[in-house]
């Protein structure tokens, strides 16, 4: 009988993503969103509860909840907080310091405030670099 030592594979640490929006992730808008941006991941070789899992939390049409359901998902110790819309995206940024924020759906975010420059957000950004499409 040859016996040989048993190599365990790396522990994969699951991200957690912070979805903070204004639709339910149940709602055609969102559903088309958050699919998109699932199989963006997918193609990067992402797979969902395996290397990450989505936390949602959605204001259900009280837009003043979102300062509330942001500090909720950092209790959940999210690595990255998508934030759909400019209140969304302001109750991120006064939130936290340190989670990285990505925005979606936001208005002028330099005029709003949310960012130094498109070419130099600042902020929770880990390299500076941002990518805007139209």
């Amino acid at each position: 009988m040859l016996c040989l030592p048993a190599e365990a594979q790396p522990p994969t640490k699951v991200y957690r993503i912070g979805a903070l929006t204004n639709l339910p992730p149940t709602a055609p808008d969102a559903l088309r969103l958050w699919g998109a941006f699932r199989e963006e991941l997918r193609e990067r070789g992402w797979v969902e509860n395996q290397n990450f899992v989505i936390e949602h939390r959605w204001v259900e049409g009280q837009v003043e909840r979102f300062p509330s359901l942001a500090t909720e998902l950092l209790g959940q110790k999210v690595d990255l907080i998508v934030a759909v819309s400019n209140p969304g995206a302001h109750a991120a940024k006064e939130a936290t310091s340190s989670v990285p924020i990505v925005m979606v759906y936001v208005a002028n975010p330099v005029e709003d405030g949310l960012i130094a420059s498109l070419a130099r957000p600042g902020g929770n950004s880990h390299r500076g670099d941002v990518r805007c499409q139209s």
